[in-house]
């Protein structure tokens, strides 16, 4: 530059994603359990490849971790209601009183935040609707700083998918 002045170029730490990248990541989502010489085929990378690429993602991030799905209704979880919390906000640790709370409630499976009239979505799984019940009065009405709670029913899980489009 003619004034002396320098550019200087901010290149993040990720590396960006190739096709290759791509393919490997697009095959292990499919099917988690392919043995890493299969999955290095259906890349198309050689297995050294493979493994230097599977180690590169998982260390930056783009991987979290591979684990097995557990069909709860297989082991007699017939029920799964979500619940619509609305936290008392006067109480300066609302959040995280509760949050700490439904932890610990085993058969809560999936707890979300939300900016709105609704603060928290819990997933709650039952053998069937009298352990449901239970739960509700037992554990789940007991949590700390609920001000409104709504019950939604699931009836059928039309699409249950975390795979990206890659």
């Amino acid at each position: 530059m003619k004034d002396g002045s320098f550019v200087f170029l901010v290149i993040s730490a990720k590396i960006m994603l190739d096709d290759a990248d791509r393919r490997i990541l697009r095959q292990w989502q499919a099917e988690p359990s392919l043995s890493p010489a299969e999955l290095a085929e259906r890349a198309r990378v050689s297995p050294g490849q493979l493994a230097r690429r599977q180690a590169r993602l998982r260390a930056e991030g783009y991987v979290k971790g591979v684990q097995a799905v557990v069909d709860w209704a297989a082991l007699g979880y017939t029920v799964e209601v979500s619940l619509r919390v609305t936290l008392d906000k006067t109480q300066a640790r609302a959040f995280d009183d509760f949050i700490d709370a439904a932890r610990d409630v085993a058969e809560v499976i999936e707890i979300q935040t939300f900016l709105g009239r609704v603060d928290v979505r819990l997933s709650v799984i039952a053998r069937d609707m009298a352990h449901y019940q239970h739960l509700y009065r037992a554990q789940i009405l007991t949590l700390p700083h609920i001000a409104d709670i709504e019950a939604l029913m699931h009836v059928a899980r039309i699409k249950s998918d975390e795979a990206l489009p890659l």
